[in-house]
Order: C-alpha cells, then structure tokens, then sequence
C-alpha cells in the first residue's frame, strides 16, 4: 500500500510519498498554492494517479491543548474534499510540533536558513507521514 504525506500551509503544500511497502516515507516536493485549495486538490489528484496512490495522510494541526482552531477545520474540510475527489482514504495526522522537529533536523544537518525554507514543508510532511506508518504497526 503507497501513501501520500501532505503537510497544508498557508502558502504551500509539502508533500511526501511511502515506498511500495508502506514503510518508509520520503520527501517528495513542495506545491506552493497560496490558498488556491480547488487547484491545489487537482494537484493533488495528479499526484495520486502518477505515483498510484493507495491513501493519503493529511497533517491535523490541533492546539496544544488538543482543541480544533481555524487550520485544523481547514484541514478537515480539506480532507473531505479530497476524499470525494479522489475516492481514496484519507488520514488526519496529529502534526503538533512537526514542523519544529523539521527545523531541529535540519539544522543539525548544518542547513542554512535559506535552504531550510526552500524544503522544510516537505520534511514536514515526510515527519507527519512517518509517524502515521510508524504509529499503524
């Protein structure tokens, strides 16, 4: 089974792909959309018949203190429409501090601050995605 990592932001989409097993996660790119979500699902929908796609995981950004805010409801309104689009699972993951462990990794990798922003949604996603394989057994 082949699943697709999506990190949402505001201005960009990160985006990461498991292997043919559904073991490991890699960084695949990053979609900048700039709140164009109707594009942005067509993208997305091109990606899952390339790479044939099994399921998607979808970053759930909740609160610390575990309530819903705005990004997490755009997050699952994004979720719906892509599992109406696209017909295929979607997974929301809990991607409290991903995007800190992201920056952590990089930066111990010696990543300069330019190219950290250049990648650091994808990582992201690659984080989010992982986690949801590691956390499914």
């Amino acid at each position: 089974m082949r699943y697709l990592g999506l990190d949402l932001g505001s201005r960009t989409l990160g985006v990461a792909v498991s292997d043919k097993t559904g073991m490991i996660a890699s960084s695949l790119k990053i979609i900048r959309h700039n709140e164009e979500y109707d594009k942005l699902l067509t993208d997305v929908e091109s990606l899952v018949n390339e790479l044939d796609i099994d399921a998607i995981v979808l970053g759930f950004p909740k609160n610390m203190n575990g309530s819903i805010g705005p990004k997490g409801e755009l997050s699952i309104d994004f979720k719906d429409k892509l599992e109406k689009l696209l017909k295929i699972p979607v997974y929301l993951q809990d991607e409290r501090l991903s995007t800190k462990s992201a920056t952590d990794m990089l930066i111990e990798g010696n990543m300069s601050r330019k190219k950290r922003k250049t990648v650091i949604d994808a990582v992201a996603a690659t984080i989010i995605l992982q986690t949801y394989l590691d956390r499914r057994g």
